[in-house]
C-alpha cells in the first residue's frame, strides 16, 4: 500500500466517525485548485484557502460593506491615486514543523504579497508555474504604479489611474498577507515550491495537511487578531456528490454541509436534526460561446441559441423553483442591474430561421461542456446540459456532451479550449466591476482569463472600464447599464439563473452565518453538545 493510499485511508477512517464536540467538519463540494490565495479564482479554492489568510480590507459578514482587516483605516489622496493603509501591530503568523516566525507581519510582508504578482523579475513570481489570474483580472499590473513601505507598519500604493473599484478588489485573495520571511527560509533552502503548497498565512485556522481528493484539516489559530476560533480543528470533507454529502449530515459525519441540491430542500427542512438555511444568491449560471471558434463568431448563431434554450423548463427541473430566470450578466441585486432589458424569447422557430440566415440552415455539430461539480449557480450541470442539448436539436444543432475533473475543467475554459460551456460566478465583491469586467472585459479574454467567451467588444470595453474612472455611482450605474445591452445583443453569453443559494447543517451548529459572497467563515462557529 502506498503512503499516499495509506494517508486517505486513515483520512477516510476519521470522517467516517462522528466528529468531537471540538472538531468542525464542513462537507466541502469539491477540490480547491490550490491553497493559495493568489492562484484561486474559484469559490471553492477561495473558500478552503481563506480560512489560513486574512486579507488586507474585507467584507463585512453577512453584508457586502467594505471594512479593515490587515490595514486598520486607509487614507485615499483627492486625486485618487494615493491609498496609505496604516496596518495592525498585532498580526502573528502560523508556523509549521519548518518555520517559526521570529517577528509579527508588517509592511514587508504586504509588500512581499503585491510584489509577487506584480513584479515579473520576483523571485516568486513564476514559483507557482502559472500566472494570477485575479491579479491580472482585475488590471493591477497595469493600475499599481508602486507598492512602497512609509515605515512598518505604513504601506503607500500609488495607482496609475483613479479607480473606483480598487478599494473592493482588495477585498479579493489577490491581497491576502503572506510571509516574506517564509519565503526567505524556502529560498534559501532551495524549496521555493512549498510556499504556496504549504502554506503560511495570519488566519484563523492555521493548514496541517491534505489528502487530494478525500480532506484538508486545519487546525484554530491560537494568537489570531480576531481571537481563538472557538472550535480547535476544522476539516474540509471533499464531497462532490450533493446527495453524498447530505448522507454525511444526516448521520453526523459532518456538521455543515455546502450547496444541498434543491430538490432536497423539504427533506432537509423536515429533519428535526437539520436546519436549512438560504438566501438570495449573488450569482449568474450560464452557457458560454466560445466566439473564437466556428460558428460562434457569427452574432446570429449566438441569438438563435439563446432563443432555442428553454430557460424557464430548467429552472424548473433542475432550480426547483429556487432561481430565476437571467436576462443579463449581472444578478438583480446589483446596484447598476437593467432590468429594462427583455429576455430574448424562447422560440425555436425563429431560432432556426435565424441559423438558416447565418448559412447554417442544416444545423451544425458542436462540443457541449457541462461543470462536473453542484455549483449554487449550477445545481445539476449534467442535467442542465442534456435540457439544451434536447433543446438544440430541435433546430438542428447537434452538441455532444464533454466534462472533465473540476480543476482541469476551469483550466480549460479560462484557456479556450472549448466551444460552448457551462459556467457561472458568485461575486467575490460588491462591484459590477467583478462580473462585467473580470467576465467579458477583454482583458479578460487573454488565455488564463476568465473571460471563458473570449468575447472582446470595443464599445463595451470603453464602457466598463470608463466605469472604473468616475465615483459617482449613478454615472457608474449608467455605463455599466448602457454595457449590458451591447453584452445581451450580442449574446456571447446565454444567462441561464441567478439562483437562491441553500446551505445545511446541524442542530447543533451554533453562529455560522450565510454570506451573500459564498464564503464560508468558521471563526466564529460554536458546537454545543448535542449531536
Amino acid at each position: 500500500m502506498t503512503r499516499h493510499l495509506r494517508l486517505a485511508c486513515v483520512m477516510l477512517a476519521l470522517l467516517s466517525v462522528p466528529a468531537r464536540a471540538d472538531t468542525l467538519v464542513f462537507c466541502s463540494e469539491g477540490m480547491p485548485e490550490s491553497l493559495s490565495p493568489h492562484l484561486v479564482t474559484t469559490t471553492t479554492g477561495m473558500n478552503a484557502a481563506r480560512q489560513i489568510f486574512d486579507y488586507l480590507v474585507d467584507v463585512k459578514t453577512g453584508t457586502t460593506q467594505i471594512v479593515p482587516a490587515i490595514a486598520q483605516s486607509w487614507e485615499i489622496s483627492p486625486d485618487g491615486l494615493v491609498y496609505t493603509f496604516r496596518l495592525r501591530t498585532d498580526v502573528a503568523f502560523h508556523a509549521n514543523e519548518n518555520f517559526t516566525p521570529t517577528r509579527l507581519m508588517n509592511a514587508d510582508d504586504v509588500l512581499f504579497s503585491f510584489n509577487r504578482q506584480l513584479d515579473a523579475s520576483h523571485p516568486f513570481h513564476k514559483v507557482p508555474g502559472e500566472s494570477f489570474p485575479y491579479f491580472d483580472d482585475t488590471g493591477m499590473p497595469d493600475l499599481l504604479k508602486s507598492v512602497e513601505k512609509v515605515d512598518d507598519h505604513t504601506v503607500r500604493i500609488t495607482l496609475t489611474r483613479p479607480d473606483a473599484t480598487f478599494l473592493a478588489n482588495l477585498a479579493l485573495p489577490l491581497s491576502a498577507i503572506m510571509s516574506a520571511e517564509y519565503a526567505d527560509l524556502l529560498l534559501k533552502e532551495s524549496r521555493p515550491e512549498l510556499f504556496d503548497m504549504v502554506p503560511i498565512g495570519t488566519g484563523p485556522f492555521a493548514f496541517i495537511d491534505k489528502t487530494q481528493d478525500v480532506a484538508i484539516r486545519y487546525r484554530a489559530f491560537d494568537e489570531h487578531w480576531r481571537g481563538r476560533p472557538s472550535i480547535d480543528t476544522l476539516v474540509f470533507s471533499v464531497t462532490p456528490n450533493p446527495s453524498v454529502r447530505l448522507t454525511k449530515l444526516t448521520v453526523g459525519e459532518c456538521q455543515i454541509m455546502a450547496f444541498p441540491d434543491p430538490a432536497d430542500a423539504p427533506a432537509i427542512e423536515d429533519n428535526p436534526d437539520l436546519d436549512l438555511m438560504k438566501r438570495e444568491g449573488y450569482n449568474v449560471g450560464y452557457l458560454a460561446l466560445n466566439v473564437t471558434k466556428k460558428p460562434f463568431d457569427d452574432v446570429r448563431v449566438r441569438r438563435a441559441i439563446a432563443m432555442a434554450i428553454d430557460k424557464q423548463s430548467i429552472i424548473d427541473a433542475v432550480y426547483r423553483g429556487a432561481g430565476v430566470a437571467a436576462h443579463n450578466p449581472l444578478p438583480p441585486a446589483s446596484w447598476a442591474y437593467n432590468d429594462a432589458i427583455a429576455d430574448y424569447e424562447y422560440d425555436p422557430d425563429a431560432a432556426w430561421a435565424l441559423l438558416a440566415d447565418a448559412g447554417y440552415g442544416e444545423g451544425f455539430e458542436t462540443e457541449l461542456w457541462y461543470i462536473p461539480v453542484s455549483r449554487p449557480y449550477n445545481p445539476n450541470g449534467k442535467r442542465i446540459a442534456e435540457m439544451i442539448a434536447a433543446d438544440l436539436d430541435r433546430i438542428g444543432i447537434r452538441a455532444n456532451l464533454v466534462t472533465k475533473e473540476w480543476s482541469e475543467y476551469r483550466t480549460s475554459l479560462q484557456d479556450g479550449d472549448h466551444m460552448a460551456a457551462l459556467y457561472g460566478w458568485t461575486g467575490d465583491n460588491p462591484d459590477p466591476d467583478n462580473f462585467l469586467n473580470i467576465l467579458l472585459g477583454c482583458r479578460s479574454a487573454i488565455k488564463g482569463g476568465n473571460n471563458v467567451a473570449k468575447w472582446c467588444d470595443p464599445e463595451y470595453d470603453a464602457l466598463v472600464t470608463e466605469a472604473t474612472l468616475v465615483t459617482d455611482e449613478a454615472k457608474r450605474a449608467e455605463l455599466y447599464r448602457k454595457a449590458q445591452v451591447i453584452a445581451h445583443d450580442q449574446a456571447p453569453w446565454v444567462p441561464l439563473a441567478h439562483s437562491v443559494v441553500f446551505m445545511a447543517k446541524r442542530h447543533n451548529v451554533e453562529n455560522f452565518e450565510m454570506d451573500p459572497l459564498d464564503r464560508h467563515l468558521f471563526n466564529n462557529v460554536v458546537l454545543s453538545g448535542a449531536k
